[in-house]
């Protein structure tokens, strides 16, 4: 019986045990992301023709050749767009300017702390009817306008003008992620050594300019993996736009995965549905690679 074990078989248990112990969470992972991802890939090369009890029937690319002639698909695009061009660089920056000041050492700084992280533990569902609210026309923002002599007697029209409703719904957004990348940054900000700021200011370097020359560039993984975080955030917001503006007034807040939600699960068009998811996929692979590209080169950099 010895002699049918192999040799190195203490070796070879070695270097399968840890796979042994990744083997339950690649199980549910399976089951739960990978295949239904193989569906939804297949389903977009799919049609039903009735109803959703009907075996889907093969269209190949005819899904492909909807979406790119489909106006929406590219409104909703666009949409998305300007929600990266504006949201990312907001929640880059400001969360950057928030962690320096609540990194001081002075009295009750873990309360301004708290404060700034609160919209991170609420709800969305919560912001958003919150939010909405505040935007209403005789809403407590528009009520402080007027008494300001700003606003017009009907109030700023911020969820119902074409013109302002993605706008408003971008504040939110930056509104609720403002603490939780001023966290990230606060962690990066701790790991930089107080003696670096002191020779910088014998050296000159002192109040916003030691930031420049110190922050900035020992901080540079940290702002990359924000940017590309948040990018892929601003890519998947859902939340905001269904519960305050639904994609309106005529499309113009309506992003990518709300037009996938609509097209899934209003007009039940799951094979035109699981295109948008696929192009999606592929925005967000996309993003992630970038990640890992930026994130290794900045460690390189840093090291």
């Amino acid at each position: 019986m010895q002699k049918l074990i192999p040799a190195n078989w203490g070796l070879i248990q070695r270097q399968l045990t840890p796979y042994l112990f990744l083997l339950p969470a690649l199980l549910i992972l399976g089951l739960t992301v990978f295949w239904p991802a193989l569906q939804a890939f297949y389903l977009s090369f799919t049609q039903y023709e009735y109803d959703l009890t009907q075996p889907p029937q093969w269209v190949g690319l005819a899904n492909f050749r909807r979406l790119w002639v489909d106006p929406v698909f590219w409104q909703t695009l666009r949409n998305t767009v300007l929600y990266l061009v504006v949201v990312v660089p907001i929640l880059v920056v400001v969360p950057l300017a928030l962690a320096i000041l609540v990194n001081q050492k002075l009295r009750a700084m873990h309360w301004f702390r708290a404060a700034y992280y609160t919209p991170v533990v609420i709800s969305m569902v919560v912001a958003g009817i919150a939010w909405k609210w505040l935007y209403a026309q005789n809403g407590l923002l528009n009520q402080l306008l007027k008494q300001l002599g700003i606003s017009a007697t009907g109030g700023i029209p911020w969820l119902t003008s074409p013109k302002l409703a993605i706008f408003s719904v971008m504040a939110v957004t930056v509104w609720k992620g403002l603490g939780y990348y001023m966290v990230i940054y606060l962690a990066g900000l701790q790991s930089i050594p107080p003696d670096l700021y002191e020779a910088a200011a014998i050296d000159g370097s002192d109040g916003i300019s030691k930031h420049w020359d110190i922050t900035v560039p020992l901080m540079k993984p940290y702002l990359v993996l924000v940017a590309v975080i948040s990018a892929i955030s601003a890519t998947k917001v859902f939340e905001e736009v269904y519960i305050m503006t639904q994609g309106g007034p005529r499309n113009s807040s309506k992003t990518i995965v709300y037009y996938l939600y609509e097209q899934a699960f209003q007009n039940l068009e799951m094979s035109y549905a699981c295109t948008i998811g696929l192009v999606l996929f592929l925005v967000i692979l996309g993003l992630s690679i970038l990640n890992l590209k930026l994130t290794k080169k900045g460690l390189g950099a840093r090291g």
